[in-house]
Formats: structure tokens, sequence, C-alpha cells
């Protein structure tokens, strides 16, 4: 059957119904003037990237995951400016037909999707001599993307990740027809695509580390990659393996806490927790950290979008242009109190990034904040305690974009650390945690603890994950693969809800996602998952 694409490649958008969620309506064979077919489009080695950047780069879209993630844990509560948005979420009201996780579901199948017809039609060509090497670039590139969306799906939908016979997801490797109806395959087969993409991509691509590299996929992005998929899948060796070559190999270093001032904006370290704002007590000092363009801290102009630093892959996300605002999942306007906050960050999350010295407490949120020493007992802990998320504090014209940042070294560290518990090296993961704390330190001392046992040590490990990484798209996954083990649940602070706080048991079904309802509707021979 021949397949007609009907809008310019680069900006290609495909609909679909059931599991054609990414591929139904590719095969309509109604040809109108002025269509090109696959054969036109992919017909060399520069349409092919212009592909690859513009139909699947741009398609690439985690904004469901982090927020799913964010509002149904113990990220985020709240904010005085909710209008009630995803408060069935905060509270594990979920079913099949919840348009937020069913977006995970659809973005990421729309990303494979497109892999997948650039693969078709790269097959349609043969490159010159001079161009081979980009040719299997770019198709190495797009290889690894769709290892990502595959292991994010199991991570999401697969009941036990680390059971390789347990269902998986749908396996596609070309572009179904109309009336495809494909079952879920096992943990297993779905492994067995995501090493076959990761290991083609690895032995073609090789570390980059100027600072560009981190919109694009490189051996750093596919060592990343293998390292949480393997620990995802209960393969310590590998994903320490993986994870120290990254660590060794990519030319990224732990982006510092320091400098703390930069002589003429003096910092004066509050004592936590404290009452008056940031902005407050140190003026100048708030000014030059907070700096849209550029901070003088490192770990600041991280998040801000000024600097690689430690990013190992981003998501580029201009100030204008192709995906979601992801400041616009916290705060309406401005990443202020006064910016009409819909969600602001969970009490607990707050209390443990307030300590002395750690650089987190500023970064994470914004000086115009009310922080309520008494939230224990307030009896209005939205208004009194207004804890402001500013980790995405968005580029300069555009106050709620930011890049998504999708590998980090810190991450590298924390799946060092587990790999070295489950080897029963409990000081070896101690100093992998101890390096992270260290780092993210302004006075460069951290305390560690010297873990007895390993459930001491997963403990402390996910509670470094839980700061490190949060409002990144993590906690939801850790919790389900990681609380077992280390011994604790969910952890909301009964100020978290305008109503008695719940927090989601360990083992309950509601760790692993419905299959979107519209998937069950178009598809007799898809399993739903158990509890749905």
């Amino acid at each position: 059957m021949k397949r007609i694409i009907k809008t310019a490649f680069f900006l290609a958008t495909f609909v679909s119904v059931g599991f054609s969620l990414s591929s139904c309506q590719d095969a309509i064979e109604i040809e109108q003037p002025g269509q090109l077919d696959d054969d036109a489009i992919f017909s060399n080695v520069a349409n092919l990237n212009s592909f690859l950047l513009g139909s699947v780069y741009s398609s690439m879209e985690t904004g469901n995951d982090i927020y799913f993630t964010a509002v149904f844990t113990d990220e985020v509560k709240p904010g005085n400016g909710s209008g009630g948005q995803e408060f069935q979420l905060h509270r594990h009201f979920l079913d099949a037909s919840d348009g937020v996780p069913g977006g995970i579901w659809s973005n990421h199948y729309r990303l494979i999707n497109r892999v997948n017809r650039l693969i078709a039609g790269a097959a349609l060509f043969t490159p010159a001599a001079s161009e081979q090497t980009q040719y299997n670039n770019i198709i190495a590139q797009a290889r690894a993307l769709r290892a990502y969306a595959y292991v994010q799906l199991l991570a999401y939908y697969s009941p036990d990740m680390k059971n390789s016979g347990a269902l998986g997801v749908i396996i596609t490797d070309g572009i179904p027809e109309t009336d495809a109806k494909l079952p879920r395959s096992t943990n297993q087969a779905v492994f067995d695509v995501i090493n076959a993409d990761l290991d083609f991509a690895r032995n073609t691509l090789s570390y980059s580390n100027v600072a560009a590299a981190r919109f694009y996929v490189d051996k750093g992005f596919v060592n990343a990659l293998s390292a949480r998929f393997n620990l995802y899948r209960g393969n310590n060796v590998l994903a320490k393996q993986y994870a120290q070559d990254v660590i060794s190999n990519s030319g990224l270093t732990l982006t510092p806490a320091t400098p703390i001032s930069n002589g003429s904006a003096i910092f004066t370290n509050p004592t936590p927790p404290s009452t008056v704002p940031v902005h407050q007590q140190i003026p100048a000092w708030n000014s030059a950290f907070y700096a849209v363009a550029s901070s003088f801290n490192p770990y600041r102009n991280l998040w801000n979008d000024s600097s690689r630093g430690e990013i190992i892959f981003s998501l580029n996300r201009l100030a204008t242009g192709v995906g979601a605002g992801v400041g616009t999942y916290w705060n309406t306007n401005t990443s202020t109190v006064s910016g009409v906050p819909m969600w602001f960050l969970g009490r607990n999350l707050f209390n443990l990034v307030n300590t002395t010295g750690d650089i987190r407490r500023y970064t994470y949120i914004d000086p115009s904040s009310i922080v309520d020493a008494n939230y224990a007992t307030s009896s209005s802990p939205i208004t009194s305690d207004r804890l402001v998320i500013d980790k995405y504090p968005g580029k300069t014209s555009a106050p709620t974009r930011n890049d998504l940042k999708l590998f980090r070294l810190s991450e590298m560290y924390f799946i060092l650390a587990e790999a070295e518990v489950a080897n029963n090296n409990l000081s070896g993961a101690q100093a992998a945690i101890q390096a992270v704390r260290v780092a993210r330190n302004y006075n460069g001392t951290a305390t560690t603890p010297t873990y007895g046992n390993a459930q001491t040590a997963y403990a402390d490990i996910l509670k470094e994950r839980r700061i490190e990484l949060g409002l990144e798209g993590h906690r939801y996954i850790d919790l389900k693969r990681m609380a077992v083990q280390a011994g604790v649940t969910m952890d909301r602070n009964p100020t978290d809800d305008i109503i008695p706080v719940t927090n989601l048991a360990n083992g309950s079904y509601k760790y692993t996602l419905p299959i979107p309802f519209t998937e069950i509707s178009a598809n007799p021979n898809i399993q739903q998952n158990p509890g749905y």
C-alpha cells in the first residue's frame, strides 16, 4: 500500500484513533494536487535530516510525564490561583478516560511513528559515499529516540518492568495499516527492540561536549538511557556500566553550587525556616541570582537555560515554537506569587531543600514566596504558605518556557548508587550520593550517613532523587519501583490539599497507568491493566 504524507514533511502532524494514536490517518490513499509521497520526500540525506529535525525531534513531548507525576505524587499542592484543574488526579482518581496520563501514551507513540516513517523513508534511497556517515547518524539518532519512547511507555504502563514475562506495550516497527489492531507484547519482546535500537546507536554515535550538543542525541544520550533502562528492568550490572561510562567519558561534571556571591551581591544565609522572603533580606543578591538572562550561579544558569552545565540531553524549547511551556503547569503567567500560581511546591519537598547550604532552596523557590513557619497548624495553608515554583523560571520574553532536561549527570550518580547497593557495596553507594550533595551545597560540605543496610541506603537514595530530580518526571516511577525496598511511602504533608490528604499505598494498581480508553475502544486485541 502506498502511503501519502499530506503536509510538508517538516511540519507533518499525524492523527490517530486506537493504536493508530500515531498511525491511522497516515495511510489514507486520497491524492490531492501538491501532495508529496514518500518517494519524493525521502530522496536524499538533506531531506532525511530535515525530517529528523522538523518531525521527529519536534514530536518529542514529555510535559504530560512531568505534570502527571508532580500532581499525582507528593511534589506539589494546590496553589492560590488554582481553579481545580486536575484535582481528581491529585486525589488519586485515575481511570482510562483521563487525558493527562493518556497523553503520555499518545505522545510517545507519536514519536515512535515518526521514527518508523524516517527509517522506512531512509530505505528508499542509497546515500552517496560522502554522505554515508551522516545518513547512519540520522538513523542512529532516530532509533535512540524510539528506544527512549519505549522505555517511558514500559515504565508507566507495564505492571512490573522487572518481570520480563509481564505485559509490556504494543510494538510497532513499521507503519501499521489503518485497520491494525495490535496486542501488547511481553516486556522481553519490547526489551529486545530497545536493545537493538540502543546497540545500533551506540555503535554509530560518539560523545560531544559542545554546548549545543545537549539538544541532539549523541552517545551520552544513548548510554544515559541505557543506564536508566537497565536500572528499571533490574539489570544492575549494565546500569552501573553505562552510568559510569557517562560519568567518565561525557566530558561533563556535576554543576557546582558556587559561587554564592558575585562581589557586589553579597549573600547572607538566613537560618531556615525563615518567614521573610529572600528578596526582602538581600535584594541586591536576589536581583543578581535570579537574573533572567544569566545568573552568577552555575546551578541557577542550568535551569534558566543560559548554560549547559551537567545536562546530557534537553528538549529545546525556544521562546516561541513547538512544545509545551512547562512553567504554565505551575504558574499561569510568571513564577511569582502574583503570577497566579496553580500549584505550589509540596511542603515536605520544600522542607527537604530548606536546609543550610542547599542551593536548591533558592533555585526551586521564587523569592516572592510566602513561607509560613506555622504551616503545620495553619487554618489556611493554601494562602498562608505560598511556595512558588521557580525551577522553570522561563526565558527572556518567555516567562513560562524552559528546556526540558531529560538526562542530567546527577541521575547517573543515583543510578550508580543503586547499582552499588544491589552489589552490596554500601560505601560505594554512599560516596555517589555524597558527591551530588557536596556539589549542591554552597558551603562545600554535606552529610550523607553511613548506610548500615540496603533498606537504609535505598531510602536515602530515594530521598536524594526526590530532591534533585523533583518536577522532572521521576517521582511516580521511583515510588513504583523503589518505595517497598526503601521502606517508605508517598509523603504528602497534611497541608498539601484543602481536604484531608491521602498518600497512595505501596503496591497500589494505580502505580501502573491504565491503557487509554481511546485505545481500548478501537482495539479489541489490547489488554487493560489490572484494576481499571
